[in-house]
């Protein structure tokens, strides 16, 4: 294998390893890439916890029922101490001749070539990534080479920045379902509390005139009809809030359906007309189909509570570009818009376009005094039409 096809196999693993967002599906694909490159029997990478034990250990080349007989997580003991203490790499040509090879469990599978590097982010040690047993029938009697420890070792060098990527992702991720709950917890109290507090207040101000003499009924109907009218507003504004904690069935109702029935309520409960049109769709994603009735929910949300709109639009359409097809949604109102060179956190904007760009799509907004205009667009997947 020459030069160039080793860089082309490092290249194309440390494609799949950035393909993952979730760290267990990285620390999975770097623990396969890893075994396959140096021609390993056996591979593992270990990510330690603050103490004396590791916060993950994966594995590849062992059967489900061997991890099972091997026991709980190895503790930072003999060489897998040795590589994340003194962080630098390891090749022996049989680690059981090694005085720090020690404490592995009696069902642990034989190993003796052994090849160890250590996963850093400048001078902390992420992680370890260790090949055991080579199988390459030319070089098996030999063990691994030097040339075996520079590939491993280029691709823990990349690895480090998948893994650090996938952390910062998921920490995004958790970020922003802190402020959805945030929002949800806003429309609550916006929406409903002060309806509920108006309730009381007018069904208080209907007993006090019924303990009145003489009892003016058509008072006391009145109130009693507004505290109908309030109940049923609220009853409207929990329903809207209730739909937003999680998306329809879009599978079932199809995102245009789905995002029609949400306007349509959202406009009810904020006394607000919204109208609404869709093209016919090509097939989506069922990320891009969620990203895109995720963001249209926070861009009418938005019109509706902070706009001071008098009606809002809400467009499905299919674009051709280019890049390909897309289907684009914009919700557009003529409310007194915002600076958008503000910040603007409140607004739901940073979770918007991290949405949009999750999807692979993009989101534009254009905002003034003859309103605002939430813009998305979505690539469409391969395959027909619905």
């Amino acid at each position: 294998m020459t030069e160039l096809d080793e860089l082309y196999r490092v290249s194309q693993a440390v494609l799949s390893v950035t393909r993952q967002m979730s760290v267990r599906d990285v620390l999975q694909v770097i623990v396969r890439s890893a075994r396959s490159l140096v021609g390993a029997r056996y591979a593992a990478l270990g990510v330690p916890d603050e103490g004396d034990s590791f916060a993950e250990f994966v594995v590849d080349g062992i059967s489900g029922a061997e991890w099972q007989a091997i026991g709980p997580l190895p503790r930072r003991h003999g060489m897998l101490a040795a590589l994340l203490d003194e962080g630098k790499p390891e090749r022996l040509a049989d680690i059981r001749q090694d005085p720090r090879f020690e404490g592995w469990p009696s069902a642990h599978p034989q190993m003796s070539h052994f090849l160890g590097v250590p996963v850093r982010d400048g001078d902390q040690v992420l992680g370890i990534i260790f090949a055991a047993n080579k199988v390459s029938a030319a070089a098996a009697g030999h063990g691994f080479t030097e040339r075996d420890l520079s590939v491993l070792s280029l691709f823990a060098a990349h690895a480090a920045i998948a893994l650090t990527n996938a952390r910062l992702y998921e920490r995004s991720r958790e970020l922003s379902v802190m402020q959805e709950r945030s929002r949800l917890a806003r429309d609550l109290h916006d929406a409903v509390t002060q309806k509920l507090f108006s309730i009381r207040a007018h069904a208080r101000v209907a007993a006090v005139l019924a303990a009145r003499e003489p009892v003016d009924a058509a008072r006391i109907r009145a109130e009693i009809e507004v505290v109908g009218d309030l109940g049923a507003e609220a009853h409207a504004e929990l329903r809207a809030v209730i739909d937003g904690l999680a998306p329809p069935d879009l599978e079932a109702a199809g995102l245009a359906e789905s995002l029609r029935r949400y306007a349509v309520l959202a406009g009810r409960a904020h006394g607000i007309p919204v109208t609404f049109s869709a093209a016919r769709l090509p097939a989506l994603s069922r990320d891009a189909e969620t990203a895109l009735y995720r963001v249209a929910q926070e861009a009418l949300h938005n019109a509706m509570r902070h706009a001071g709109a008098s009606g809002v639009r809400v467009a499905l359409a299919k674009a051709q570009s280019k890049a390909g097809r897309r289907v684009v949604l914009e919700v557009s109102d003529d409310g007194h818009g915002f600076a958008t060179g503000t910040p603007t956190g409140g607004l739901g904007l940073a979770s918007m376009r991290e949405r949009a760009a999750a999807a692979g799509g993009t989101l534009t907004v254009r905002s003034g005094q003859e309103g605002t205009v939430v813009r998305m667009t979505v690539p469409v997947q391969a395959g027909g039409g619905r």
